[in-house]
């Protein structure tokens, strides 16, 4: 896959615990810096003092083969859909559904997402330039992150994604390096973010265990 494809993966595991205490963890953007092996750092910007469509957070990252990095980013969509139903229009899905962003009437998720499926998600940008020209519109987000929580046996089936581009990234400049390899770039890329990705999971797993 190239990366005007929009290449993008998934991991998910079940958390044996309260949707309560999963969607306080996922919505802490301060716990992937205490997860992950690449971000390290993450703050609110403006004023935000906590997760809603249009809040922005800044985010810096580091790794061993590279000088670090910041990243804002901002939400997109916090949702949680609360009924099981099939809707027609807006109307209906603002009866049905909680949100505290927009209803998306083609979101598969609020036309006939299980009782209690919530969701977080957010665009991340290279407000500083560092791939190319600046970027502070969600639409040229560098990559689009998300959780999705279900209800599920007693637990909660948490995924999270990521969708990388359409904007320039540090995988655009491997690819420019050696245009030839791209396909392998964005597959070795996917594969590092899989591994951060895991190793979040697991940690949201066994904080909200715990309790």
């Amino acid at each position: 896959m190239r990366y005007a494809d929009g290449p993008g993966t998934t991991c998910e595991v079940f958390v044996r615990a309260p949707m309560e205490r999963v969607w306080e963890l996922v919505t802490d953007i301060s716990l992937p810096a205490r997860l992950s092996p690449e971000l390290h750092r993450v703050a609110w910007l403006d004023g935000a003092d906590g997760p809603a469509p249009g809040a922005r957070f800044e985010g810096h990252n580091r790794r061993a083969d590279l000088p670090d990095w910041r990243t804002v980013s901002e939400v997109t969509e916090v949702t949680t859909v609360t009924a099981v139903t099939a809707v027609t229009d807006l109307a209906e899905a603002a009866e049905v559904t909680e949100l505290s962003g927009s209803v998306d009437a083609a979101d598969p998720a609020v036309l006939s997402g299980p009782a209690g499926h919530r969701a977080f998600a957010w665009a991340v940008m290279d407000v500083d330039g560092r791939y190319g020209d600046p970027v502070s519109d969600p639409a040229g987000a560098l990559a689009r992150w998300r959780f999705d929580l279900t209800p599920e046996d007693g637990g909660i089936r948490l995924r999270q994604s990521v969708v990388i581009g359409p904007g320039r990234s540090g995988v655009n400049l491997a690819i420019d390096a050696k245009p030839a390899y791209e396909e392998r770039i964005v597959e070795f890329r996917l594969g590092e973010l899989r591994t951060g990705m895991t190793a979040t999971l697991d940690g949201i797993k066994s904080l909200a265990e715990q309790d």
